[in-house]
């Protein structure tokens, strides 16, 4: 039998599944209960998964992330008073559901994701990427770079992701940046790390992670700089480039995220990341993902709930910026 799903409509938009007919933990499965792209007729966001993780190098279970982070996302609500944004009545936002990304070729898997991005570009809409882990940046920054040019990426993370290979593989998700400033992707005078802290393997790390485009602000001068200074440098890094930002999320504190594969200490505080981000609606911000969440080591779905406010707050983003325009 077929059901009537009720529904928030605002400004033409289809939202949320109605919260005061539909209890949170009842509904759909989607991200934050928002209709699938086969409910809609259009979409100006688009949500997409992808359930990978072939890539890690130590603790396995990002491919289970996208369905974890959705979960977590049923307290979010239509309106965010910290930006002052409806992110779901000022655009259309869709769940697209998941790449089926092969866990057996990573570069089968990496051709798919960037394909199914690109799919969703050239139709004209933004992408809000869930992983999955961080070897899955590369595809999407293909498809980035096939629609608006050298991309200037602002990558939040523990780690620098700008190693040469591992094991001999080339595809990890400790590569991803090298590869993509190699290809060409990237706007090598405006990429920039957040967050980075922890043992490296030599002080060369840092040298080769300057050459190929990337300045860093670490994890240790958020004391300092505060999330208003890191904003201030983030701008002043990409200028009026087309942004990308890539969101791992052992850029938090383990105390923030201990769901993750390769968790650091000393890192951000939840409320810190979501500070930050605010920040874009400044920025020339094109498309975002969020990876390395790995629920088998997440009680209380601290990580997932870390994420799902964090793709929040970027869709409060794109939501400003859209009505700015």
């Amino acid at each position: 039998m077929e059901q009537h799903i009720p529904r928030v409509i605002a400004n033409g938009n289809i939202g949320q599944v109605d919260a005061t007919q539909v209890p949170r933990y009842g509904g759909a499965p989607t991200f934050a209960r928002l209709p699938r792209w086969d409910e809609v007729d259009r979409a100006d966001v688009v949500i997409l998964g992808v359930p990978f993780d072939t890539g890690v190098s130590y603790r396995p279970g990002a491919r289970f992330g996208p369905s974890h982070i959705r979960e977590s996302s049923r307290l979010l609500r239509p309106y965010n008073p910290a930006q002052d944004a409806q992110p779901f009545a000022t655009q259309q936002v869709v769940d697209g559901g998941d790449i089926a990304a092969n866990p057996f070729d990573i570069e089968e898997a990496l051709a798919s994701i960037q394909s199914s991005a690109l799919q969703v570009l050239v139709g004209g809409a933004q992408l809000l990427t869930l992983g999955g882990d961080h070897t899955i940046a590369l595809p999407l920054l293909r498809a980035m770079h096939a629609v608006h040019g050298p991309i200037a990426v602002v990558h939040f993370d523990a780690h620098l992701d700008t190693w040469d290979t591992y094991f001999g593989a080339d595809y990890t998700h400790g590569t991803p940046f090298r590869r993509a400033s190699e290809e060409g992707l990237l706007a090598k005078d405006s990429c920039l790390h957040v967050g980075i802290r922890g043992p490296l393997y030599t002080a060369d790390d840092l040298t080769e992670d300057g050459d190929l485009g990337f300045q860093i602000v670490h994890a240790t001068e958020m004391d300092a700089l505060g999330a208003s200074g890191v904003i201030e440098r983030m701008k002043a890094r990409v200028g009026d480039r087309p942004v990308y930002v890539s969101i791992d999320i052992d850029v938090l504190d383990p105390a923030f995220a201990p769901g993750t594969g390769t968790p650091e200490a000393g890192g951000f505080t939840s409320r810190e990341l979501l500070a930050v981000l605010r920040g874009f609606v400044d920025v020339n911000l094109v498309g975002a993902d969020i990876v390395e969440v790995a629920p088998a080591y997440d009680h209380a779905q601290i990580t997932g709930i870390a994420a799902a406010h964090t793709a929040y707050e970027l869709l409060s983003v794109m939501a400003r910026r859209r009505s700015a325009q």
